[in-house]
């Protein structure tokens, strides 16, 4: 299942500042626009992995994973 984030971008003199909206923290800062978008998406996937794995460990044993939906 693949979700959509908001990428906030803008140039910044000669670089590319953006961040994701939806998860504090994922920010980013290149030399194009393209490079920004690019490691936006690396950069979200890991924070997201991190996530993932410190809740899984955090719950420990005996721990449901659901989907929910805002």
């Amino acid at each position: 299942m693949q979700k959509s984030f908001t990428a906030v971008v803008k140039q910044s003199g000669p670089w590319w500042i953006g961040w994701i909206e939806e998860v504090p923290g994922v920010n980013c800062q290149e030399a194009s626009r393209e490079e920004l978008l690019t490691s936006l998406k690396v950069t979200l996937a890991e924070a997201i992995a991190l996530n993932r794995q410190e809740a899984i460990e955090a719950a420990g044993s005996g721990y449901e994973a659901l989907q929910i939906a805002v």
